[in-house]
Protein backbone atom coordinates (compact mmCIF):
# COMPACT_ATOMS: atom_id res chain seq x y z
CA UNK A 1 0.00 0.00 0.00
CA UNK A 2 2.79 2.59 0.83
CA UNK A 3 4.63 1.61 -2.50
CA UNK A 4 1.11 2.39 -4.33
CA UNK A 5 0.73 5.44 -2.41
CA UNK A 6 4.73 6.67 -2.98
CA UNK A 7 4.03 5.73 -6.36
CA UNK A 8 1.41 8.28 -6.66
CA UNK A 9 2.62 11.07 -4.92
CA UNK A 10 5.53 10.87 -7.61
CA UNK A 11 2.85 10.64 -10.86
CA UNK A 12 0.90 13.74 -9.89
CA UNK A 13 4.28 15.64 -9.21
CA UNK A 14 5.32 14.92 -12.12
CA UNK A 15 1.52 15.15 -13.28
CA UNK A 16 1.59 18.76 -12.35
CA UNK A 17 4.93 20.19 -14.15
CA UNK A 18 4.25 18.01 -17.65
CA UNK A 19 0.59 17.21 -18.20
CA UNK A 20 0.27 15.74 -20.94
CA UNK A 21 2.66 13.33 -20.78
CA UNK A 22 1.22 11.48 -17.75
CA UNK A 23 0.38 8.20 -19.39
CA UNK A 24 3.94 7.80 -20.83
CA UNK A 25 5.61 8.32 -17.35
CA UNK A 26 3.09 6.12 -15.47
CA UNK A 27 4.23 3.16 -18.07
CA UNK A 28 7.94 4.00 -17.32
CA UNK A 29 7.24 3.63 -13.34
CA UNK A 30 5.67 0.10 -14.25
CA UNK A 31 8.49 -0.88 -16.82
CA UNK A 32 11.10 -0.12 -13.94
CA UNK A 33 9.62 -2.13 -11.29
CA UNK A 34 8.98 0.51 -9.03
CA UNK A 35 5.39 -0.34 -9.45
CA UNK A 36 3.37 -3.71 -9.67
CA UNK A 37 0.80 -4.36 -12.15
CA UNK A 38 -1.85 -3.72 -9.70
CA UNK A 39 0.12 -0.45 -8.34
CA UNK A 40 -0.34 0.21 -11.94
CA UNK A 41 -3.98 0.09 -12.37
CA UNK A 42 -4.27 1.57 -8.66
CA UNK A 43 -2.57 4.61 -10.15
CA UNK A 44 -4.64 4.84 -12.97
CA UNK A 45 -7.70 4.24 -12.06
CA UNK A 46 -7.33 6.97 -9.99
CA UNK A 47 -5.71 9.58 -12.17
CA UNK A 48 -8.96 8.61 -14.29
CA UNK A 49 -11.40 9.64 -11.86
CA UNK A 50 -9.68 12.94 -11.10
CA UNK A 51 -9.79 13.89 -14.99
CA UNK A 52 -13.25 12.73 -14.94
CA UNK A 53 -14.41 15.38 -12.18
CA UNK A 54 -12.63 18.18 -14.20
CA UNK A 55 -14.65 20.45 -16.38
CA UNK A 56 -12.16 20.93 -18.73
CA UNK A 57 -9.19 17.98 -19.28
CA UNK A 58 -6.51 17.17 -21.79
CA UNK A 59 -5.64 13.69 -22.38
CA UNK A 60 -3.15 12.33 -25.25
CA UNK A 61 -4.83 10.85 -28.61
CA UNK A 62 -8.14 12.00 -26.92
CA UNK A 63 -8.12 15.43 -27.21
CA UNK A 64 -9.46 18.64 -24.82
CA UNK A 65 -12.37 17.02 -23.05
CA UNK A 66 -15.45 19.21 -21.41
CA UNK A 67 -17.55 17.74 -18.86
CA UNK A 68 -20.86 19.03 -17.71
CA UNK A 69 -21.16 20.06 -13.52
CA UNK A 70 -23.62 17.18 -13.28
CA UNK A 71 -21.56 14.89 -15.28
CA UNK A 72 -24.42 14.03 -18.00
CA UNK A 73 -22.66 15.51 -20.82
CA UNK A 74 -19.02 15.35 -22.01
CA UNK A 75 -17.15 15.92 -25.27
CA UNK A 76 -14.20 15.85 -26.89
CA UNK A 77 -12.23 17.79 -29.67
CA UNK A 78 -9.36 16.04 -31.45
CA UNK A 79 -7.38 14.83 -34.33
CA UNK A 80 -4.41 13.98 -36.14
CA UNK A 81 -2.35 14.80 -39.28
CA UNK A 82 -0.09 12.60 -41.57
CA UNK A 83 2.31 14.59 -43.82
CA UNK A 84 3.82 12.85 -46.56
CA UNK A 85 6.56 13.24 -48.91
CA UNK A 86 6.35 10.30 -51.85
CA UNK A 87 8.68 10.16 -54.39
CA UNK A 88 7.83 7.41 -57.32
CA UNK A 89 9.90 6.28 -59.96
CA UNK A 90 7.41 4.64 -63.03
CA UNK A 91 8.48 2.09 -65.93
CA UNK A 92 8.22 3.27 -69.51
CA UNK A 93 6.24 2.40 -72.16
CA UNK A 94 9.02 0.07 -73.26
CA UNK A 95 9.81 -1.40 -69.87
CA UNK A 96 13.38 -0.27 -69.93
CA UNK A 97 13.64 1.17 -66.55
CA UNK A 98 14.38 4.56 -68.20
CA UNK A 99 13.54 7.82 -66.68
CA UNK A 100 10.35 9.04 -67.83
CA UNK A 101 8.25 12.40 -67.28
CA UNK A 102 5.77 10.55 -64.81
CA UNK A 103 8.19 10.36 -62.26
CA UNK A 104 7.16 12.13 -59.73
CA UNK A 105 8.26 14.04 -56.43
CA UNK A 106 5.39 15.21 -54.13
CA UNK A 107 4.79 16.83 -50.96
CA UNK A 108 1.10 16.29 -49.62
CA UNK A 109 -1.18 16.53 -46.78
CA UNK A 110 -2.16 13.04 -46.70
CA UNK A 111 -4.72 13.21 -44.15
CA UNK A 112 -5.88 15.81 -41.63
CA UNK A 113 -8.65 14.86 -39.24
CA UNK A 114 -10.66 16.25 -36.95
CA UNK A 115 -13.62 14.47 -34.28
CA UNK A 116 -15.84 15.03 -31.63
CA UNK A 117 -17.20 12.56 -29.68
CA UNK A 118 -18.68 12.02 -26.01
CA UNK A 119 -21.55 10.94 -24.47
CA UNK A 120 -25.26 12.41 -23.54
CA UNK A 121 -27.36 11.74 -19.99
CA UNK A 122 -25.59 9.16 -19.81
CA UNK A 123 -22.03 7.89 -21.30
CA UNK A 124 -24.29 4.79 -22.75
CA UNK A 125 -25.34 6.83 -25.07
CA UNK A 126 -22.37 7.90 -27.47
CA UNK A 127 -21.36 9.75 -30.21
CA UNK A 128 -18.73 9.98 -32.93
CA UNK A 129 -18.24 13.11 -35.73
CA UNK A 130 -15.37 12.66 -37.63
CA UNK A 131 -14.35 15.06 -40.99
CA UNK A 132 -11.67 14.38 -43.29
CA UNK A 133 -10.37 17.91 -44.19
CA UNK A 134 -8.32 16.64 -47.01
CA UNK A 135 -11.32 15.33 -49.16
CA UNK A 136 -12.56 18.74 -49.51
CA UNK A 137 -9.83 19.36 -51.68
CA UNK A 138 -9.66 16.62 -53.67
CA UNK A 139 -11.07 17.31 -57.80
CA UNK A 140 -12.49 13.53 -57.87
CA UNK A 141 -16.26 12.86 -58.11
CA UNK A 142 -15.58 10.13 -56.16
CA UNK A 143 -15.09 12.50 -53.06
CA UNK A 144 -18.29 13.74 -53.41
CA UNK A 145 -19.48 13.71 -49.68
CA UNK A 146 -16.50 12.16 -48.15
CA UNK A 147 -15.65 15.36 -46.02
CA UNK A 148 -17.81 13.86 -43.40
CA UNK A 149 -16.50 10.01 -42.58
CA UNK A 150 -18.16 9.32 -39.48
CA UNK A 151 -21.33 10.65 -37.76
CA UNK A 152 -23.07 8.02 -35.50
CA UNK A 153 -25.07 7.37 -32.09
CA UNK A 154 -24.45 4.43 -30.03
CA UNK A 155 -26.51 2.96 -26.95
CA UNK A 156 -24.71 0.64 -24.95
CA UNK A 157 -27.54 -1.75 -23.77
CA UNK A 158 -24.72 -4.31 -22.31
CA UNK A 159 -21.31 -4.74 -23.56
CA UNK A 160 -22.84 -7.75 -25.69
CA UNK A 161 -25.54 -5.71 -27.31
CA UNK A 162 -25.01 -2.35 -28.61
CA UNK A 163 -27.06 -0.88 -31.05
CA UNK A 164 -25.37 2.18 -33.16
CA UNK A 165 -26.97 4.10 -36.05
CA UNK A 166 -25.17 6.76 -38.41
CA UNK A 167 -22.27 6.82 -40.72
CA UNK A 168 -19.41 4.96 -40.02
CA UNK A 169 -16.88 1.89 -41.43
CA UNK A 170 -18.72 -0.90 -42.87
CA UNK A 171 -17.18 -3.59 -40.82
CA UNK A 172 -15.39 -5.62 -43.34
CA UNK A 173 -11.54 -6.25 -43.95
CA UNK A 174 -9.93 -5.50 -40.59
CA UNK A 175 -6.71 -3.46 -42.07
CA UNK A 176 -9.13 -0.69 -42.84
CA UNK A 177 -11.35 -1.07 -39.86
CA UNK A 178 -8.12 -0.18 -38.09
CA UNK A 179 -7.42 3.52 -37.80
CA UNK A 180 -5.53 5.07 -40.27
CA UNK A 181 -3.55 6.77 -37.40
CA UNK A 182 -2.47 3.14 -35.83
CA UNK A 183 -0.62 1.32 -39.06
CA UNK A 184 2.36 -0.13 -38.90
CA UNK A 185 3.04 1.41 -42.48
CA UNK A 186 2.62 4.63 -44.15
CA UNK A 187 -0.63 3.55 -45.44
CA UNK A 188 -2.80 0.23 -45.53
CA UNK A 189 -2.19 -2.17 -48.20
CA UNK A 190 -3.26 -2.36 -52.06
CA UNK A 191 -5.40 -5.64 -51.47
CA UNK A 192 -7.66 -3.97 -48.21
CA UNK A 193 -8.38 -1.16 -49.93
CA UNK A 194 -9.34 -2.84 -52.84
CA UNK A 195 -11.83 -4.95 -51.06
CA UNK A 196 -13.04 -2.77 -48.52
CA UNK A 197 -16.29 -0.79 -49.00
CA UNK A 198 -15.36 2.22 -47.33
CA UNK A 199 -17.49 4.16 -45.14
CA UNK A 200 -21.51 4.55 -45.63
CA UNK A 201 -24.25 5.20 -43.40
CA UNK A 202 -27.19 2.27 -41.84
CA UNK A 203 -27.66 0.52 -38.27
CA UNK A 204 -25.33 -1.65 -36.65
CA UNK A 205 -25.58 -4.26 -33.86
CA UNK A 206 -22.48 -4.97 -32.07
CA UNK A 207 -20.76 -5.85 -28.98
CA UNK A 208 -18.00 -7.68 -27.07
CA UNK A 209 -19.14 -11.04 -25.59
CA UNK A 210 -17.12 -12.83 -22.77
CA UNK A 211 -14.93 -9.95 -22.02
CA UNK A 212 -13.59 -9.46 -25.52
CA UNK A 213 -12.93 -12.97 -25.78
CA UNK A 214 -15.53 -12.54 -29.00
CA UNK A 215 -16.66 -9.25 -30.84
CA UNK A 216 -19.02 -8.87 -33.13
CA UNK A 217 -20.56 -6.83 -35.91
CA UNK A 218 -23.57 -6.80 -37.88
CA UNK A 219 -25.70 -3.96 -40.21
CA UNK A 220 -27.66 -3.05 -42.69
CA UNK A 221 -26.68 -0.15 -44.64
CA UNK A 222 -27.62 1.96 -47.94
CA UNK A 223 -25.57 0.36 -49.81
CA UNK A 224 -24.33 3.41 -51.97
CA UNK A 225 -21.65 4.18 -49.94
CA UNK A 226 -19.95 7.49 -48.11
CA UNK A 227 -22.03 10.61 -48.42
CA UNK A 228 -24.04 9.00 -50.94
CA UNK A 229 -28.21 7.38 -50.92
CA UNK A 230 -29.78 4.95 -52.54
CA UNK A 231 -31.83 5.69 -54.89
CA UNK A 232 -34.00 2.87 -55.11
CA UNK A 233 -35.22 -0.09 -52.52
CA UNK A 234 -31.96 -1.85 -52.25
CA UNK A 235 -29.72 -2.28 -49.24
CA UNK A 236 -26.04 -3.29 -48.24
CA UNK A 237 -25.63 -6.01 -45.45
CA UNK A 238 -22.27 -6.73 -43.34
CA UNK A 239 -21.40 -9.03 -40.77
CA UNK A 240 -18.29 -9.40 -38.44
CA UNK A 241 -16.74 -11.89 -36.23
CA UNK A 242 -13.38 -11.85 -34.11
CA UNK A 243 -12.45 -14.36 -32.11
CA UNK A 244 -9.26 -13.30 -29.41
CA UNK A 245 -8.54 -16.87 -27.72
CA UNK A 246 -6.05 -15.24 -25.62
CA UNK A 247 -7.97 -12.03 -24.59
CA UNK A 248 -9.15 -8.82 -26.62
CA UNK A 249 -6.93 -7.60 -29.21
CA UNK A 250 -7.46 -4.37 -30.28
CA UNK A 251 -7.82 -2.80 -33.32
CA UNK A 252 -4.05 -1.20 -33.45
CA UNK A 253 -0.80 -2.64 -35.91
CA UNK A 254 2.50 -2.90 -34.13
CA UNK A 255 3.02 -4.07 -30.51
CA UNK A 256 4.37 -0.78 -29.66
CA UNK A 257 3.18 -1.56 -26.15
CA UNK A 258 5.43 -4.79 -25.56
CA UNK A 259 2.74 -6.63 -24.65
CA UNK A 260 4.14 -9.07 -21.86
CA UNK A 261 1.32 -11.74 -22.92
CA UNK A 262 0.79 -12.87 -26.35
CA UNK A 263 -2.23 -12.13 -27.97
CA UNK A 264 -3.90 -13.46 -31.03
CA UNK A 265 -7.39 -12.33 -33.39
CA UNK A 266 -8.96 -14.44 -35.59
CA UNK A 267 -11.58 -12.63 -37.93
CA UNK A 268 -14.23 -13.43 -40.57
CA UNK A 269 -16.76 -11.25 -42.49
CA UNK A 270 -19.29 -10.81 -45.34
CA UNK A 271 -20.22 -7.91 -47.48
CA UNK A 272 -23.28 -8.28 -49.60
CA UNK A 273 -25.27 -5.58 -52.06
CA UNK A 274 -26.95 -5.17 -55.13
CA UNK A 275 -25.92 -1.48 -57.02
CA UNK A 276 -26.01 0.14 -60.22
CA UNK A 277 -22.61 -0.59 -62.29
CA UNK A 278 -21.39 3.43 -62.73
CA UNK A 279 -18.60 4.44 -60.72
CA UNK A 280 -20.42 8.12 -61.44
CA UNK A 281 -23.61 6.89 -59.20
CA UNK A 282 -21.74 5.63 -56.24
CA UNK A 283 -19.19 6.48 -53.84
CA UNK A 284 -18.74 2.70 -52.79
CA UNK A 285 -14.98 2.00 -52.80
CA UNK A 286 -14.98 -1.30 -55.03
CA UNK A 287 -15.64 1.02 -58.38
CA UNK A 288 -12.96 3.25 -57.90
CA UNK A 289 -9.69 3.17 -60.00
CA UNK A 290 -8.37 1.14 -56.72
CA UNK A 291 -11.37 -1.25 -56.04
CA UNK A 292 -11.72 -4.32 -57.25
CA UNK A 293 -14.52 -4.02 -59.65
CA UNK A 294 -13.32 -0.53 -61.02
CA UNK A 295 -9.48 -1.70 -61.07
CA UNK A 296 -7.34 -1.00 -64.49
CA UNK A 297 -7.79 1.33 -67.40
CA UNK A 298 -11.39 1.96 -68.22
CA UNK A 299 -11.61 -0.37 -71.34
CA UNK A 300 -10.33 -3.41 -69.23
CA UNK A 301 -11.37 -2.66 -65.98
CA UNK A 302 -13.53 -5.32 -63.95
CA UNK A 303 -16.87 -2.82 -64.35
CA UNK A 304 -16.38 -3.21 -68.57
CA UNK A 305 -17.77 -6.57 -68.39
CA UNK A 306 -21.71 -5.31 -67.68
CA UNK A 307 -23.53 -2.90 -69.24
CA UNK A 308 -23.17 0.61 -67.28
CA UNK A 309 -27.40 0.73 -67.05
CA UNK A 310 -27.22 -2.63 -65.40
CA UNK A 311 -27.42 -3.80 -61.51
CA UNK A 312 -24.86 -5.95 -60.19
CA UNK A 313 -25.30 -8.38 -57.27
CA UNK A 314 -21.93 -7.86 -55.09
CA UNK A 315 -20.55 -10.80 -52.77
CA UNK A 316 -17.62 -10.48 -51.06
CA UNK A 317 -16.00 -12.65 -47.78
CA UNK A 318 -12.81 -12.34 -45.86
CA UNK A 319 -10.70 -13.79 -43.33
CA UNK A 320 -8.08 -12.18 -41.38
CA UNK A 321 -5.39 -13.27 -38.02
CA UNK A 322 -3.23 -11.21 -36.52
CA UNK A 323 -0.73 -11.89 -33.52
CA UNK A 324 1.49 -9.92 -31.02
CA UNK A 325 3.97 -10.10 -28.41
CA UNK A 326 7.02 -8.61 -26.76
CA UNK A 327 7.24 -6.66 -29.90
CA UNK A 328 6.55 -8.88 -32.67
CA UNK A 329 3.08 -7.94 -34.64
CA UNK A 330 2.11 -10.06 -37.59
CA UNK A 331 -1.00 -10.11 -39.64
CA UNK A 332 -2.63 -11.19 -42.96
CA UNK A 333 -6.19 -11.22 -45.01
CA UNK A 334 -7.36 -12.92 -47.76
CA UNK A 335 -10.24 -11.76 -49.83
CA UNK A 336 -13.00 -13.24 -52.26
CA UNK A 337 -15.38 -10.98 -54.65
CA UNK A 338 -17.89 -11.85 -57.05
CA UNK A 339 -19.93 -9.49 -59.02
CA UNK A 340 -23.05 -10.84 -61.04
CA UNK A 341 -24.53 -8.60 -63.63
CA UNK A 342 -28.40 -8.58 -63.60
CA UNK A 343 -29.49 -8.09 -67.58
CA UNK A 344 -25.65 -9.24 -69.03
CA UNK A 345 -25.72 -12.36 -66.88
CA UNK A 346 -21.54 -12.20 -67.30
CA UNK A 347 -19.42 -12.33 -63.50
CA UNK A 348 -16.63 -11.21 -62.07
CA UNK A 349 -14.23 -12.61 -59.28
CA UNK A 350 -11.64 -11.59 -57.60
CA UNK A 351 -8.99 -12.67 -54.98
CA UNK A 352 -6.66 -11.35 -52.60
CA UNK A 353 -4.38 -11.22 -49.38
CA UNK A 354 -1.49 -10.08 -48.06
CA UNK A 355 0.66 -10.74 -45.40
CA UNK A 356 2.91 -8.42 -43.17
CA UNK A 357 5.46 -8.52 -40.10
CA UNK A 358 7.00 -6.10 -37.97
CA UNK A 359 9.58 -6.14 -35.02
CA UNK A 360 11.14 -3.52 -32.27
CA UNK A 361 14.64 -3.66 -32.71
CA UNK A 362 14.87 -0.89 -30.25
CA UNK A 363 11.35 -1.69 -27.86
CA UNK A 364 8.62 0.65 -28.19
CA UNK A 365 10.58 2.67 -30.25
CA UNK A 366 12.05 1.43 -33.14
CA UNK A 367 10.29 -0.98 -35.52
CA UNK A 368 11.32 -2.42 -38.81
CA UNK A 369 8.47 -4.52 -40.86
CA UNK A 370 7.64 -5.94 -44.50
CA UNK A 371 4.97 -6.66 -46.21
CA UNK A 372 3.50 -8.78 -49.41
CA UNK A 373 0.36 -8.02 -51.35
CA UNK A 374 -1.21 -10.08 -54.14
CA UNK A 375 -4.44 -9.16 -56.06
CA UNK A 376 -5.71 -10.81 -59.12
CA UNK A 377 -8.55 -8.46 -59.76
CA UNK A 378 -10.45 -10.92 -62.26
CA UNK A 379 -9.29 -14.62 -61.57
CA UNK A 380 -10.53 -15.12 -65.68
CA UNK A 381 -8.50 -12.83 -67.55
CA UNK A 382 -4.30 -13.69 -67.57
CA UNK A 383 -2.06 -11.21 -66.83
CA UNK A 384 -3.65 -8.66 -65.03
CA UNK A 385 -1.93 -9.25 -61.50
CA UNK A 386 -0.30 -6.51 -59.11
CA UNK A 387 1.98 -7.56 -56.35
CA UNK A 388 3.31 -4.74 -54.14
CA UNK A 389 6.50 -5.82 -52.14
CA UNK A 390 7.44 -3.36 -49.28
CA UNK A 391 9.60 -2.71 -46.16
CA UNK A 392 9.41 0.02 -43.75
CA UNK A 393 10.50 1.17 -40.62
CA UNK A 394 9.10 3.73 -37.94
CA UNK A 395 10.39 5.91 -35.39
CA UNK A 396 7.44 5.84 -32.32
CA UNK A 397 8.56 9.28 -30.18
CA UNK A 398 5.93 8.47 -28.41
CA UNK A 399 3.62 5.55 -29.32
CA UNK A 400 1.44 6.19 -32.33
CA UNK A 401 0.78 9.87 -30.89
CA UNK A 402 3.55 11.00 -32.57
CA UNK A 403 5.80 8.80 -35.04
CA UNK A 404 7.99 9.00 -37.87
CA UNK A 405 7.32 6.13 -40.96
CA UNK A 406 9.43 5.38 -43.96
CA UNK A 407 8.78 2.75 -46.18
CA UNK A 408 9.85 1.12 -50.01
CA UNK A 409 7.80 -0.49 -52.34
CA UNK A 410 8.39 -2.69 -55.49
CA UNK A 411 5.23 -2.01 -57.60
CA UNK A 412 4.56 -5.28 -60.47
CA UNK A 413 1.79 -4.86 -62.37
CA UNK A 414 0.88 -7.32 -65.15
CA UNK A 415 0.06 -6.34 -68.61
CA UNK A 416 -3.50 -5.84 -68.30
CA UNK A 417 -3.65 -3.38 -65.32
CA UNK A 418 -0.30 -1.70 -66.02
CA UNK A 419 -1.39 1.98 -66.28
CA UNK A 420 1.62 3.83 -67.17
CA UNK A 421 3.39 0.73 -69.86
CA UNK A 422 1.00 -0.32 -72.96
CA UNK A 423 1.40 -3.73 -73.64
CA UNK A 424 4.09 -4.81 -70.98
CA UNK A 425 4.13 -5.03 -67.83
CA UNK A 426 5.97 -2.79 -65.26
CA UNK A 427 7.72 -2.71 -61.92
CA UNK A 428 7.57 0.82 -61.03
CA UNK A 429 9.35 2.22 -56.99
CA UNK A 430 7.94 4.07 -54.23
CA UNK A 431 9.02 6.14 -51.30
CA UNK A 432 7.33 7.16 -48.61
CA UNK A 433 8.36 9.47 -45.90
CA UNK A 434 5.82 10.52 -43.57
CA UNK A 435 5.28 12.61 -39.83
CA UNK A 436 2.32 11.81 -38.07
CA UNK A 437 0.91 13.81 -34.97
CA UNK A 438 -2.06 13.19 -32.87
CA UNK A 439 -3.22 15.74 -30.29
Amino acid sequence: MIKTVVAAAVVGVILYGQGAFAETLEDILKEKGVISEEDYEKVTSSQRAVTSSQPLAYVLGNGFTFTSADKKYQGSIGGFMQLRYTYTDLDNANNNKTKITQDSSQFQLERVKLYFNGYALTPDLTYKLQLNITQANTPNILSTGKEIEEAYIDYRIIDAVQIRFGQDKVPFARQFIISSAAQEFCDLSHVATAFAPGYDFGAMLHGKIAGGLVTYNAGVFGGNGQGDVQVSTDTAIAARIAVNPLGEMKYVEADVDYSEKPLASFGVNYYGDTVMNNSTTTNLNLFSSTGWIGIGSPLMSGAAKFSSTEKLNINSVGFDSAFEWRGLYAQGEYFFGQADGKTTNNTLRSQGFYAQAGYFVIPKILEVAARYAYLDPDRDVTNDHWVESTGAVSWYINNHFLKIQADFTDIHKQAAIAFNSGPKATNDDRFRLQAQIMF
